[in-house]
């Protein structure tokens, strides 16, 4: 296939394979990303992902950061690149129609649409017990995430995946994905699937406070929850007062259901006891202050002794909170 013109809008670090990819077999003619902000201890202004690859690696190739780019000032400048393609991902903003007008453009979303249409896609699979995920390719719509569908990838989710490594992997998936569609479009064979909206599944925002655990809600519902909000906003618990963010859990197989949900059954190897008779393997913790590390070796500095407990904190050891429970 001949190369093409493409404009990228992105901000997020989940475009940045596919802009590589581009960069490498087509030819991009401008990218739009989000302002600089503040990061960091010094509050230094930072460039988003794509914005300081752009920068570094796409020398001579027009960068723009505006606040708003539905503004005829910015509309008017993006229009003027001339391209055979739009490609927008993780960009941020939500483009016009007077933006979009006569333009191909496509959007590369980490779900399977119409499932977990929204801002946090990967980590509300997970958190739903999904047993596979994937990336979708989408025509731009006035709804969120409502397009047609002009392509799909499957990945599985593994029992102890974490949304920042399924992250990676379905980022690493986007470039054959976006590039088939390129293609079939270059080709005229590309067709568009409508999403049946009665299977639409919503993902949104998460916050801090959505970082609680119920021990007692069974070993499945706590793996998932832990690894669905890993690494943010994080699950913390709690052993005598001191904060413990758990990065990841594993199955763990039956364990007594006389033990209170959350004790310690072995601290050697981190197997926690979960509602039902069921338990979850936490691989490694992280005080607070402190660097992660395994759970065995924070075991024997604080000596831990099994049927200790791991205390959910807030609210003691109810319910989860926030969004996707």
């Amino acid at each position: 296939m001949p190369a093409m013109r493409v404009v990228f809008l992105g901000s997020g670090a989940f475009g940045l394979p596919t802009l590589r990819s581009l960069a490498e077999r087509h030819e991009v003619v401008g990218v739009v990303t989000q302002p600089d902000r503040p990061a960091g201890r010094g509050s230094k202004l930072t460039p988003t992902p794509i914005g300081g690859w752009a920068a570094e690696h796409l020398a001579g190739v027009p960068l723009i950061k505006p606040e708003k780019i539905n503004t005829q000032e910015v509309r008017e400048l993006v229009r003027s690149w001339d391209c055979d393609a739009w490609v927008v991902i993780a960009f941020g903003q939500k483009l016009g129609a007077a933006l979009l007008a006569d333009r191909f453009a496509v959007n590369l979303h980490a779900s399977l649409l119409p499932r977990w249409r929204g801002a946090a896609p990967i980590n509300h699979a997970i958190l739903a017990g999904d047993a596979e995920t994937g990336n979708s390719v989408i025509t731009l719509a006035e709804r969120m995430d409502a397009g047609l569908v002009l392509g799909q990838s499957r990945r599985a989710i593994g029992p102890g995946q974490t949304a920042g490594a399924l992250h990676d992997l379905l980022a690493g998936d986007g470039p054959e994905l976006v590039g088939r569609v390129l293609r079939e479009h270059a080709a005229g064979t590309l067709e568009g699937r409508a999403q049946d909206e009665s299977l639409v599944t919503l993902a949104g925002k998460l916050s801090k406070s959505d970082g609680r655990i119920d021990w007692g809600a069974g070993a499945d519902p706590v793996r998932c929850r832990i690894n669905g909000l890993s690494p943010w906003p994080g699950v913390t618990v709690f052993y005598e007062g001191q904060a413990l963010k758990v990065a990841r859990a594993e199955p763990g197989g039956p364990v007594s259901e006389d033990l209170v949900p959350g004790t310690i059954v072995d601290p050697g190897t981190g197997l926690i006891a979960c509602g039902g008779g069921g338990s979850v393997r936490l691989p490694e913790v992280q005080p607070a202050g402190k660097r992660a590390m395994a759970f065995s070796a924070w075991a024997n500095g604080r000596q831990v002794r099994a049927r200790d407990r791991l205390d959910a904190g807030g609210d003691g050891d109810g319910g989860v909170g926030g969004e996707g429970a």
